[in-house]
């Protein structure tokens, strides 16, 4: 993404991630999406915790003059509601503290506790009213509920009163989907169909779409949604 203002712009990446170490034991424990392997192998860990030097470099090295953080995939989506909530608070506090240190390089998107629908919509107001975010990011289902169940309306609400975007991120298909259509070939080739190489992207297109249908966009007329991934997989032009 780029910002101009006359003769100069800024470049300006949007889905910049980040975990807390409380968040990476929470989900190493609760086990079921391999992706998190993947952010733990040691140097993506080390990356993915850093939000100094390490990452300001990296940043001028690749010519990014500001980035929007997130916390990485799942979030905080698919652990019990005793544990989302706090871990969600805590990864918040986390970015806070990363944007007050360096307004003139980070924003921030609140991660959300959705099992607790009603404590991530407060959540999500803290986030804007009181630490300055600039959104949230969501992922497609809690638990095998996507984002279109009516649990997750007040969340929906909030983000529609506080005139905030709510970034879409793909996740992985429910066991079932990945069984009949991301299996067959070998472990590894199986997770990549499912992720990277088309079930990440549907998921997130497949979100979009049923939020359209439940009537979303009804309700809240004045609702943002961004998609990522370049609209996934031509989803955007088709609405």
């Amino acid at each position: 993404m780029f910002e101009t203002a006359g003769q100069l712009s800024r470049v300006i990446a949007i889905e910049e991630h980040v975990w807390t170490a409380g968040l990476r034991s929470a989900l190493l424990e609760l086990g079921g999406d391999e992706t998190i392997n993947w952010s733990n192998q040691q140097t993506t860990n080390r990356q993915l915790l850093d939000v100094g030097e390490e990452r300001l470099a990296r940043m001028d090295a690749m010519g990014v003059d500001f980035q929007v953080l997130s916390i990485t995939a799942p979030g905080t989506q698919q652990l019990p509601p005793a544990l989302a909530v706090p871990l969600a608070r805590d990864a918040n506090d986390f970015l806070a503290d990363a944007v007050r240190r360096r307004p003139d390089r980070f924003a921030a998107f609140a991660t959300l506790p959705t099992p607790a629908p009603e404590a991530a919509a407060e959540e999500l107001r803290r986030c804007v009213d009181e630490l300055d975010f600039v959104g949230a990011m969501l992922f497609p289902r809690t638990g095998e509920k996507y984002l279109d169940h009516t649990s997750h309306r007040p969340i929906f609400e909030a983000a529609a009163e506080l005139d905030v975007p709510l970034y879409i991120h793909p996740g992985l298909p429910i066991a079932a989907v990945r069984d009949a259509c991301y299996s067959g070939f070998s472990p590894s080739t199986n997770l990549m169909l499912a992720t990277g190489g088309w079930g990440w992207h549907a998921e997130a297109g497949l979100t979009a779409l049923r939020l359209i249908l439940a009537g979303t966009f009804d309700r809240h007329p004045s609702l943002q949604l961004v998609l990522g991934h370049m609209g996934e997989i031509g989803i955007a032009p088709r609405i």
